[in-house]
């Protein structure tokens, strides 16, 4: 259990990271613009792995090219996710944009999780998870009310 408290807490503190850097990235992207903010943030995210890297890293850059092609699209979802949360904030706050995140991302990965998709592990998606998605949603909509 203290494996998978410690991942929650990962998680977490992820969730957490994400709400600050939506903000910031979209105040960057008042000053700046929107694009030009988010080549930033993939800038410097790039800079602090490529430093990194050589102390940290576990694997083998060179078993990139095993991996299967969709795998790939990190990237490029990545630039999609700084662009569009950075967007969203300032049109309905940061509350209800990270609400309307979450609840989205809970709800694809019941589905990712369910049919065990990209190799994961299938996760059926029970009545417990069905009432908890709807819980969530309501939760939402509370908060976007």
């Amino acid at each position: 259990m203290t494996g998978r408290l410690a991942a929650l807490l990962v998680a977490a503190l992820a969730g957490a990271l994400m709400a600050l850097q939506g903000t910031l990235n979209s105040a960057l992207g008042k000053v700046a613009g929107l694009w030009e903010a988010t080549f930033l943030v993939q800038i410097t995210g790039t800079l602090l792995v490529a430093g990194l890297l050589p102390f940290i890293g576990s694997g083998s850059l060179g078993k990139l090219l095993d991996a299967p092609w969709y795998t790939w699209l990190g990237g490029i979802l990545g630039v999609a996710i700084i662009y569009t949360v950075a967007a969203s904030i300032p049109k309905v706050g940061a509350a209800s944009a990270t609400t309307a995140i979450i609840t989205a991302q809970v709800l694809t990965a019941c589905i990712i999780d369910h049919f065990g998709l990209f190799g994961l592990k299938a996760v059926a998606f029970t009545w417990s998870r069905w009432v908890g998605g709807a819980l969530l949603a309501a939760g939402a909509w509370f908060i976007l009310r």
